[in-house]
C-alpha cells in the first residue's frame, strides 16, 4: 500500500500529503461537452496532483428513478466509458460506485440525528429541485434527505475539496455543518470540514439556448456523438435572433455557438477575427457553425476513438469499477470505524 492510502485510512492530516478531492456524477445518461467544461476537465488536472475519488452515485440517481432501476444501471458502463475516454485514469483516481460502499449509509443514517427536517426543507439547493422535478408535495423521503447522504459521502473520504457548480454551494455549507456538530458532540476530531472547488466556467449553455445543458433538456452535445450527430446538432444551434441577414451587426455575448468557439476552438487570433466581423456584419451564422463544427470534431475524435476502444471490452471497464470500490471501501470504513468508536458504538 502506498504511503499516500496509508495516511488516508489512519486520518492522516499533515501538510505533507496530498490534499483529496471527493467528486462525482449521477449515471442517468452519457456524459456531455457540459458535464466536460464543469468538472472532467478539472479532474484531469486534479488527478496529477491530488488524491481523487470519483463516486458513480448510483443511490442518489435513484431518488427520483427508483422506478426504473435499469436505467441507471445501464448507465454506470456509460459513465465509466467516458470517464475513461476522456482520460482519467484509474491508476491516479479511485473511480467507484456509490451502492457499493456500505459504510456511506451506516453514516448517513447516523447523520440524520444532526439535522432538522426544517433545515432539509429549506436547503436552495433542494428547494430549487423539488420545483424543477415537479414534485410538489409527493417528495420522496430518499431525495428530502439527499443533502445528508452527500455530507455522508464526502465526510467518508475526509475530503479537503469538493468540486461543484455554485447551485451546489447550500449542500458543502451543510456538510460542514454536519461535520461541526458531530465532532463538537462528541469532542473529537474525527471528520474534516471542506471547501468547495468552483470551476471557473461553472455551466456550459444548452445548444437551444438555455442557461444549462442538461441530459433531460435535449439539448447536449454528448462525448460520444458522432460527426454526423454534432454537425446536425450545431446546425440547429440558437445564435442571436437579431441576426436575421449576413449584413446585420451580430452579438457575441450571449451567443452560445461564440461560448462554445471560446472553449473549444485552438486558433485564438483567428477567432477574435471572426468576432470582429461578426459584430460589424457581413458574417453568416452558417459559416461561424461550420468553424465551430470544425473545432468540435477535433476536440471530441479522439475521445470517442478511445471511447470505442475501451467499449470493446466491457469486463475490463466493470472489474476497474469492481477494484476502485474495493479501495474505497476500505476508505469509508476507516472512517466509519472511528464514528463509532467516537459515538460509543464500538462494543467488540
Amino acid at each position: 500500500m502506498s504511503e499516500r492510502k496509508k495516511n488516508i485510512l489512519t486520518g492522516d492530516r499533515s501538510s505533507e500529503r496530498k490534499k483529496i478531492i471527493l467528486t462525482g456524477d449521477r449515471p442517468t445518461g452519457p456524459l456531455h461537452l457540459g458535464h466536460y467544461v464543469g468538472s472532467l476537465k478539472n479532474r484531469l488536472a486534479l488527478q496529477e496532483t491530488f488524491e481523487q475519488f470519483v463516486m458513480i452515485a448510483d443511490v442518489q440517481a435513484l431518488t427520483d428513478n427508483y422506478e426504473n432501476p435499469e436505467k441507471v444501471r445501464q448507465n454506470i458502463l456509460q459513465v465509466a466509458l467516458d470517464y475513461l475516454a476522456v482520460g482519467i485514469d484509474p491508476k491516479k483516481t479511485t473511480i467507484f460506485i456509490q451502492s457499493l460502499i456500505p459504510s456511506l449509509f451506516e453514516l448517513t443514517v447516523y447523520y440524520l440525528n444532526f439535522v432538522t427536517w426544517n433545515r432539509l426543507k429549506h436547503n436552495p439547493t433542494v428547494k430549487q429541485e423539488i420545483i424543477q422535478k415537479g414534485f410538489g408535495e409527493s417528495v420522496p423521503a430518499g431525495f428530502m434527505v439527499y443533502p445528508v447522504s452527500q455530507a455522508a459521502d464526502i465526510s467518508a473520504f475526509k475530503a479537503d475539496l469538493v468540486p461543484v457548480g455554485e447551485d451546489q454551494l447550500p449542500m458543502i455549507e451543510q456538510t460542514n455543518e454536519l461535520v461541526r456538530s458531530f465532532n463538537r458532540t462528541y469532542k473529537k476530531e474525527v471528520l474534516v470540514e471542506c471547501q468547495a472547488l468552483v470551476p471557473k466556467v461553472a455551466r456550459l449553455p444548452g445548444t437551444d439556448g438555455g442557461a444549462k445543458m442538461g441530459k433531460s433538456l435535449g439539448n447536449c452535445i454528448y462525448l460520444g456523438d458522432s460527426a454526423d450527430v454534432i454537425a446536425k446538432k450545431v446546425k440547429g444551434m440558437y445564435t442571436d435572433p437579431g441576426h436575421l441577414r449576413v449584413e446585420d451587426p451580430g452579438k457575441v455575448e450571449g451567443n452560445p455557438v461564440f461560448t462554445y468557439l471560446d472553449l473549444f476552438d485552438s486558433d485564438l487570433s483567428g477567432l477574435e477575427a471572426m468576432k470582429e466581423h461578426y459584430q460589424r456584419g457581413g458574417l453568416g451564422d452558417s459559416i461561424v457553425k461550420k468553424r465551430l463544427m470544425e473545432a468540435l470534431q477535433a476536440f471530441l475524435e479522439p475521445i470517442r476513438t478511445r471511447r470505442e476502444e475501451f467499449a470493446k471490452d466491457p469486463g475490463f471497464v466493470m472489474q476497474m469499477l469492481k477494484e476502485g470500490s474495493q479501495e474505497a471501501n476500505k476508505t469509508a470504513h476507516a472512517t466509519l470505524t472511528q464514528v463509532r468508536a467516537a459515538m460509543r458504538l464500538d462494543y467488540f
